[in-house]
C-alpha cells in the first residue's frame, strides 16, 4: 500500500504563485508566461489573485523556474511572490490520516537561467514534534538551510523576518526549494515564503 507521504497530492506540496509586472502590458506578459510555461504532471489553477500549482517538488522548481524566467525574458520590472507549502492538503482543517510523518525526497536539481535576480526569503518549519527519534529543532533546521544559501553564493544578509538572496535567478529558486526540501525530511508540516524582483531599475 502506499504511504501518504510517497504521493505528493494527497500529502499536499504545492505552491501559490503571483506575479506583478509593472507595465501597462502586464496582462500580456503574465498570460504569455504562463501559456508558454510547460506544466508536465502539475495540477495547475489560475485564479485572479494567484496560481495554484499542485504536483512534486522537482516538478515545482522546474516550473517556477521556466515561468519566472519567461518573464524575466521580457525586461519588464516584475515581482513574484511564491508560497510553497508541503505536508497539509491546504484544507481548512489540516490533518493527514493516522499521521503522515516527513516526506524525504531528493533535493531536485535546478538550472541556471543566466538572470539576476534579489529575493527575500523566509522558511517556517510548521512541527516541533519528535519523530524516528529526531529531535525537533527548527532553529537547526532554518540555518541549514541558511548555510546552503551561503555554500552556493546567493545568500547576501540577513534582514528582519527575511534572508535576502541575490544571484542567479534559478540558482535562487533552487536554493529556496533546496531549504524546504531539506526541512520536510524531520518535519511534517513545512511552509516557505519567497518574493523575487526582477530586472528592476535599482539592480544597475
Amino acid at each position: 500500500m502506499t504511504k501518504i507521504s510517497d504521493d505528493p497530492m494527497r500529502f499536499g506540496v504545492g505552491a501559490r504563485v503571483t506575479v506583478a509586472v509593472m507595465t501597462d502590458r502586464y496582462v500580456d506578459v503574465i498570460t504569455n508566461a504562463l501559456q508558454a510555461t510547460d506544466p508536465g504532471d502539475l495540477v495547475v489553477q489560475t485564479g485572479d489573485v494567484s496560481t495554484y500549482l499542485g504536483g512534486s517538488e522537482a516538478e515545482l522548481l522546474r516550473y517556477l523556474t521556466d515561468l519566472a524566467a519567461a518573464i524575466a525574458g521580457t525586461g519588464e520590472h516584475a515581482s513574484i511572490t511564491v508560497q510553497l507549502s508541503r505536508g497539509c492538503p491546504g484544507e481548512v482543517v489540516c490533518e493527514l490520516p493516522g499521521g503522515a510523518g516527513p516526506r524525504p525526497v531528493d533535493v531536485p536539481e535546478g538550472k541556471e537561467t543566466g538572470r539576476f535576480a534579489a529575493a527575500e526569503w523566509a522558511l517556517y518549519p510548521l512541527a516541533d514534534d519528535v519523530r524516528a527519534g529526531i529531535e525537533p529543532d527548527h532553529m537547526r533546521d532554518i540555518y541549514a538551510a541558511i548555510d546552503l544559501a551561503k555554500a552556493n553564493g546567493t545568500f547576501r544578509a540577513s534582514e528582519h523576518f527575511v534572508t535576502r538572496l541575490e544571484g542567479d535567478l534559478g540558482t535562487v529558486l533552487a536554493t529556496v526549494v533546496a531549504g524546504w526540501v531539506m526541512v520536510g525530511r524531520s518535519v511534517q508540516h513545512v511552509t516557505s515564503h519567497l518574493t523575487v524582483s526582477l530586472n528592476s531599475p535599482s539592480h544597475g
